[in-house]
This record gives structure tokens, C-alpha cells and sequence, in this order.
């Protein structure tokens, strides 16, 4: 889906840590269950559009639940949780993954320029701060007893790199809530994509549409995304994406409870104390696809090659060593002139000559374009 006359640039507050971005953009994610006592009035697919995209809701708390099934192999290996011990480094990778492909029920919190994700596992507490004020977002892993300062490009960085013509970010634009997820897809609408109105539903005790969207391609692993558009306030509750021929959801996410107060400012306040490791790190600029104007001067940042569903993210390679060479072996496999990892929903592959190439495609594109 190509960014639309507004450009949506936004950092992937991921990427720095994980080598597996692409999974937290498809965190659009819960199957809706239909409900016969619901009757909303019709709207066609440009008005449910139009209803989402001005809805202007800027605080609101509640609990998701996350589930993922992505045929993923054992990720284990990449960061040594299979055995042995583990830094502080490793752990937090571990967990960031874990994040993105596991299952999970999570707080969320959010007023204007305040976020935070707070996830509560067996294991321990791990939070998401986002201070848009700042342009700062903190990964707290209570367990490793670390934290990860992220500092992201401000809005002045960005629009000197990409012009006057770019949508302001929002905090909650960090965060995996279908809500965030719509707004990037609406963004990102074109041609590409047939969009309709399925059945009305109810999700958290709200009646909500249904906005179905459907590739109108074949080269790509997604058949459809759905979300569940609150009838009262255009926000989005849910939301599902679906890998062909699959019978359920990839991967789904969901508020189970909502509530459009705003929350005590005290969820947001956040001092690392003296136990916690405070690691900082900068996010690059994005770097621009095609049509989206010129390439940042940053060769280290993310390139985007080709356009909507069948797009493809180039990374730049971290440089394994022997021992983190040695875990990536463990969880692709071999073909000619690099290694693949296979999903239902994302392909991956890291070429001998140091590129990864990642997107929501089969296989053989990436092959393709990476000249293998």
C-alpha cells in the first residue's frame, strides 16, 4: 500500500534491537465474532474510511490480548535462551521478540503525547514508555533487570529530511494497537488493495464495523486484514491478518476491556532505579522507497524496495559473529547464495553477501531481487 498525499514516516522502534521489524508492523491482529443483536447503521467502505480516519480520540486505557501463530521455528537459538547463560543484551532481544511473535495480555495506556505498553507474563513485568514530547521510547525488562533508551528523530529531523508534506507521529503510533495499525494502513491505501464492510460485531462490550482489506495481488502472503471499528468513536478495537490458505489468523491482537478516560498520569512516570542497566541508543532517519522521494544520506537505515503488498525491507547487517552465525544457521536454511527463514506471513533472507532482505512475500521474490 503506497503512503498517501500525506506521508506517513515513522521510525520502527524495533528495528535497532531486533532483526525482525516486520513482525511488529504486522501486529495488525483478533478475529471478530458476529453478533446478530448488532445493527449499526450501513456505511459504505469510503464512509467507515472517512468515520476512522476522524476519529479523535487521544486518551484511552484497557487490556489486549496477543496471539500469534506464524509458524515461526524455534528463535531460541538467536539469542541463547535455549541454555547457558545470557547478558543483559541477549535477554532483552529475547524478550522483544517474544514480544512481537508470542502470545501475551498487555495494559495499555494513552493521553496525547504519553504511551505505554505494560506486559505482564509469568516470567516478569516488561514495559514500553513512549514520551513523544521527548521523542524518547524505553524498553523495561524487570527480569533481566535492564532498560533500552531509544532516541527517535524528532518531527524537525524529519521534516528536513522529507519536506513540509509528512503526518505528525503520535505516541500510540509506537505501540502494537489495531488502532496504530489502521492508521498506517489507511495511510498506506491505493489501488492495490479492495477494501469492503463485513458484518457487524462486538469487541470489549462495543458494537463495532467490520473494514476487510484484500491485497489485489498475488505475490504476497497475506489474503486479508480486518478491523474492528468502533461504532462511537471510529477507534479500532481489533484486528486480524490472515496468511493464504489458512484457516485462522497469523497473527491477532484485541482489546478485551476499553476505557476513553484518560489515565492517571502516574502510569507514564518512569525512573530506571540504580539496579537497572540503561543501555541508549539512537534510531535512524528511514530511508525512502520509491516514489517517496530521495534516499537518506544514512546508509545504515532500512531501504524499501517496490511498492504496496509485495514490498521488501533491506536491512543493513549487523555482522554476526562466529557464535551468533552459528544460531542463525540453526533456525534458516541454506539456499544458493545465502540462508532463508520461512514464516506464514514473513520471509527473511540473509545473503552471503551481508543483505537481509524481509516482506510479507513468498520466498522466491526476495531471491529474485537480491539476484540470487
Amino acid at each position: 500500500m503506497n503512503p498517501g498525499p500525506r506521508a506517513r514516516v515513522r521510525p520502527v522502534i524495533w528495528t535497532s534491537v531486533a532483526a525482525v521489524p516486520l513482525l511488529a508492523s504486522a501486529a495488525i491482529a483478533v478475529p471478530m465474532a458476529a453478533n446478530g443483536a448488532v445493527d449499526l447503521p450501513d456505511k459504505t467502505p469510503q464512509e467507515l474510511i472517512a468515520f476512522a480516519g476522524e476519529s479523535d480520540v487521544e486518551a484511552l486505557s484497557g487490556t489486549i490480548e496477543q496471539r500469534s501463530e506464524l509458524g515461526l521455528p524455534d528463535l531460541g537459538a538467536l539469542t541463547g535462551s535455549t541454555g547457558g547463560s545470557r547478558g543483559a543484551s541477549s535477554a532483552q532481544l529475547d524478550d522483544l521478540i517474544s514480544l512481537v511473535t508470542g502470545s501475551h495480555t498487555a495494559k495499555v495506556y494513552l493521553d496525547g503525547d504519553s504511551a505505554r505498553l505494560q506486559v505482564l507474563d509469568q516470567l516478569g513485568e516488561r514495559n514500553v514508555y513512549v514520551d513523544g514530547a521527548a521523542d524518547e521510547v524505553w524498553y523495561v525488562d524487570s527480569e533481566s533487570q535492564s532498560a533500552t533508551k531509544l532516541v527517535l528523530p524528532g518531527e524537525e529531523d524529519l521534516r528536513d529530511a522529507y519536506g513540509e508534506d509528512i503526518a505528525p507521529t503520535e505516541a500510540g503510533d509506537s505501540l502494537p494497537t489495531p488502532d496504530g495499525m489502521l492508521e498506517e494502513a489507511l495511510a498506506r491505501l491505493d489501488d492495490s488493495t479492495e477494501v469492503t464492510v463485513g458484518t457487524d460485531a462486538r469487541v470489549a462490550g462495543r458494537e463495532v464495523y467490520e473494514l476487510i482489506l484484500t491485497p489485489r495481488t498475488d505475490d504476497t502472503l497475506v489474503d486479508d486484514v480486518r478491523f474492528a471499528i468502533d461504532g462511537e468513536t471510529g477507534v479500532a478495537l481489533a484486528a486480524s491478518v490472515s496468511a493464504r490458505g489458512a484457516t485462522e489468523p497469523a497473527f491477532r491482537i484485541a482489546f478485551t476491556q476499553v476505557d476513553f478516560s484518560a489515565p492517571d498520569a502516574s502510569v507514564f512516570a518512569l525512573e530506571p532505579g540504580a539496579d537497572i542497566a540503561v543501555t541508549e541508543k539512537d534510531v535512524p532517519l528511514p530511508a525512502k522507497g520509491e516514489g517517496d522521494g530521495p534516499p537518506t544520506e544514512d546508509a545504515t537505515a532500512p531501504r524499501v524496495i517496490g511498492e504496496g503488498w509485495s514490498a521488501v525491507v533491506e536491512l543493513p547487517n549487523p555482522g554476526p559473529d562466529a557464535e551468533q552465525q552459528a544460531m542463525l544457521d540453526s533456525v534458516t536454511t541454506v539456499v544458493e547464495g545465502g540462508r532463508v527463514l520461512q514464516t506464514s506471513l514473513v520471509s527473511v533472507i540473509i545473503a552471503d553477501d551481508g543483505r537481509i532482505l524481509v516482506g510479507a512475500v513468498p520466498t522466491q521474490r526476495l531471491v529474485d531481487i537480491a539476484g540470487l
